[in-house]
């Protein structure tokens, strides 16, 4: 049996999807890859040339993911998709008290419902039908530590990711019918414009007049400024998602991250109030 030589990644327009969108290309695979906007579909085809075929939606319009599934069908549903890779994603912060339901149902229209439905979407083409004509392929889930471990102020994207993780886990078992697995990486920080976005959060004008600016402000300068500073570069986080896209026998999970056992491991051997206590003193959160 065969394997495709077809990927689907979502969100290529940027940071992870774009780095995972070149080292696939270069490798010799065709890339679909989903963005929003034709300006961003022209330049990547140009940059990135025929191998490159970009896919134009919105992963929260529904009717465009199922209109890009039946031309996919259409065009290759004799070789299908030997991986997808659901990297689309936004992160949106602030303290819960101050956010509105709005905030969270963006948060989770994007990374939670959107991912569902293209995977929904595409699980014909990864050898979720009968007679699949090649060998099952996998799917990627781009989730985060903070699907394991929530931030102050990071309720939206730390609840989006915290659904990831546990879908995920129900579907890994599911797709053992079909032969198609299911892996998670879950980055630290990452230099990438989706936080770029997110530290612009503190400055919005709805959190100065929160009894939780001045500590909005200290995890922004304290924790997340100097976190992705020393974070890795998305080109080094493709560059291990590739690997596990290849291993023949990968691991459930990869967690991504600089200094990981200080930054990672050590603090999850610790007692769980204790890092409460740490991080809430370093914000002055505690009186």
């Amino acid at each position: 049996m065969t394997k495709s030589q077809n990927v689907l990644i979502t969100g290529v327009s940027t940071g992870i999807g774009y780095d995972l969108t070149k080292i696939f290309v270069e490798k010799g695979y065709t890339v679909f890859g989903s963005v929003r906007k034709q300006a961003d579909a022209n330049g990547l085809s140009k940059e990135l040339g025929e191998s490159f075929r970009p896919v134009i939606f919105d992963v929260t319009n529904f009717d465009e993911v199922d209109s890009a599934a039946k031309k996919l069908e259409k065009e290759i549903g004799h070789e299908g998709l030997v991986a997808l890779i659901n990297n689309a994603g936004i992160a949106i912060g602030g303290p819960l008290m101050d956010l509105e339901i709005d905030d969270y149902k963006r948060q989770f229209e994007v990374n939670v419902f959107g991912l569902i439905k293209v995977t929904q979407a595409f699980l014909p083409l990864l050898g979720a039908r009968e007679n699949h004509p090649i060998y099952p392929g996998r799917i990627i889930q781009i989730s985060s530590v903070a699907g394991k471990h929530g931030m102050p102020f990071m309720s939206p994207y730390a609840g989006s990711k915290h659904a990831v993780e546990g879908i995920t886990e129900s579907l890994r078992k599911e797709l053992l019918h079909f032969g198609i697995d299911v892996i998670l990486i879950e980055p630290g920080p990452i230099k990438t414009p989706i936080w770029e976005k997110g530290t612009s959060q503190a400055e919005e004008e709805k959190f100065k007049e929160s009894v939780f600016y001045p500590a909005l402000n200290k995890f922004q300068d304290v924790f997340m400024a100097k976190a992705v500073k020393g974070a890795l570069t998305s080109e080094k986080a493709a560059k291990v998602i590739f690997k596990a896209f290849l291993a023949k026998r990968p691991k459930v999970r990869y967690v991504l991250m600089a200094g990981k056992f200080k930054n990672w491991t050590l603090p999850r051997m610790m007692p769980t109030r204790m890092v409460d206590r740490f991080i809430g003193k370093a914000l002055g959160l505690l009186k």
